[in-house]
């Protein structure tokens, strides 16, 4: 930067080192000007050097020093300094109209898609994509991945399904061991409970307990952790149903690990004389698998005999007035006892409302998340908002239970979702028995359960140490490697890692 006065010192001329000759002249004349003019002239000019000084230092910064207009310098230092516009904004908005127009267009059969961004941003080089192809092809990029992550999705569904629906081959291998065992040892086929304990098994001054399964271990956890949560484990009497290929394995378990003081009963279900074809109409799924496993799309899980089995308790144990049924996904971890004295006001059955609770998801279930309301006869008979409840753990009053219709009801629609092809609810036993014990049942406090175990991860851990009964209703059981990790423990510690048929059959190795 440069100032030159003239020797006539009319003139005064401002220039730069960077090409920039006479930017700033000023012609002094003579008998107009005076010096003391001059003078303000000089002190305003030293006030704006420095401001030019440092206008020249960015331009030279910026690599602009090659600008010869002050149209390319205004360019240069931005639009807010010159007033020049901002083109950005106008190009983005140009971009969503293109999206935008995009986004109602079919994605051609014959349009190359990229597999990856590496391979995107090569063929944007190549080909010189305009704006309009490079958002077609975005878009046939996430349709692509959005198909390939459904598919996934409804993979990792159907091995967990086959999975939960499965036997482990540990639990299988305890209970082929155990059944062996049975065969050879006199130990393991030991009347249960000893014969001067008979009278207990229908003496209603103790508390019952009911739970049916052919799962081995789940059976010993759930009537492990029942004792030792119990404050009166003297006055508890255990019946375990299982099935007849079960049977022996599981009377051996419990001959050969007595659970004292408390008292045992195993049965199987061909030693009821009650369940017969008349009685069960169930049981011509159960005989007839060939002929109606195609109602029930392949899967065993729904048709056995055990898990339509609750709604027959009452005739089964025609001697009880009062029982709590437990499922074998479920851990005692408080005393059960004072659920035998609450008052169900005449109602048969009590249990946790699934409607409502911390929880929005496990605790959110109406009648609209078990049945098909868009078919008639289901819109005509039920109400969409009805609060769900939870089977797992229920008092069931005998005595009140005899003297409805619940049973005739339940047959009645488990035969018209026979009829509509199974359209009316998802498979499972809970749907018909919501229907069932609609007007028999009694709300309890949601802490005497705690649900969604087996399949909501994020559940509260502090409040299923306060729970008294967990539920690891869903797929991911906690005897199985897809069970979650931070909520096996729970489950875990009431299994007898010492026996020695845990051990070679290497549970949960």
């Amino acid at each position: 930067m440069q100032l030159h006065f003239s020797p006539s010192m009319r003139s005064v001329t401002i220039s730069s080192t960077n090409g920039f000759v006479d930017l700033m002249k000023i012609k002094v004349t003579a008998c107009h000007i005076s010096y003391r003019t001059l003078f303000h002239t000089i002190l305003i000019l030293a006030f704006l050097l420095p401001f030019l000084f440092i206008l020249t230092a960015v331009v030279t910064l910026e690599g602009v020093n090659k600008c010869s207009s002050l149209d390319c310098l205004s360019r240069r230092l931005g639009p807010k300094l010159l007033g020049r516009g901002d083109d950005s904004g106008r190009l983005v908005k140009d971009f969503y109209n293109i999206l935008n127009q995009v986004n109602t267009e079919q994605v051609q059969v014959d349009v190359n898609i990229p597999d990856n961004f590496t391979q995107l941003v090569s063929e944007m080089k190549s080909n010189a994509y305009s704006a309009k192809d490079f958002a077609i092809i975005l878009k046939g990029m996430m349709e692509r991945s959005e198909r390939e992550i459904r598919k996934s999705k409804l993979q990792e569904l159907t091995n967990k399904h086959f999975a939960a629906s499965s036997v482990s081959k540990g639990i299988h291998c305890l209970s082929l061991e155990l059944t062996d065992e049975y065969s050879s040892n006199a130990h393991a086929r030991r009347q249960l409970p000893s014969p001067e304990l008979l009278p207990l098994l229908s003496d209603n001054s103790y508390y019952h307990f009911i739970l049916s399964t052919d799962n081995i271990l789940a059976a010993s956890v759930v009537v492990t952790s029942a004792i030792q949560s119990s404050l009166a484990p003297e006055k508890i009497v255990f019946h375990v149903i299982t099935d007849k290929k079960t049977y022996a394995g599981m009377h051996s378990w419990f001959a050969l690990n007595p659970i004292s003081p408390a008292v045992i009963e195993v049965k199987g279900v061909h030693q009821f004389d009650w369940l017969t074809r008349d009685n069960v109409p169930v049981l011509q799924a159960v005989e007839n698998p060939n002929g109606n496993r195609n109602y029930y799309h392949g899967s065993p899980k729904y048709i056995p005999l055990l898990n339509h089995l609750r709604i027959y308790l009452p005739e089964l144990f025609p001697n009880l007035d009062k029982v709590v049924f437990l499922d074998d996904d479920v851990v005692i971890q408080r005393d059960l006892s004072p659920l035998f004295e609450i008052d169900l006001n005449g109602k048969v059955n009590g249990a946790v409302e699934t409607c409502k609770g911390e929880d929005s998801w496990v605790m959110s279930k109406r009648f609209r998340n078990y049945f098909n309301f868009s078919h008639p006869r289901v819109s005509e008979s039920l109400d969409p908002n009805e609060c769900a409840w939870a089977y797992g753990m229920n008092v069931f009053d005998f005595h009140a239970w005899r003297k409805t219709n619940i049973r005739e009801t339940y047959h009645a629609w488990l035969k018209e979702n026979l009829r509509s092809n199974l359209t009316l609810w998802k498979l499972g036993t809970l749907p018909p028995a919501l229907i069932a014990f609609r007007g028999h049942v009694q709300p309890i406090e949601p802490s005497w359960h705690m649900l969604g175990l087996g399949y909501q991860k994020n559940t509260n851990i502090e409040n299923v140490r306060k729970a008294a009964v967990i539920h690891y209703n869903g797929q991911s059981k906690p005897w199985l490697q897809l069970g979650y990790e931070h909520l096996r423990p729970f489950w875990s510690k009431y299994v007898n890692y010492s026996n020695e048929f845990v051990k070679n059959c290497h549970i949960l190795e």
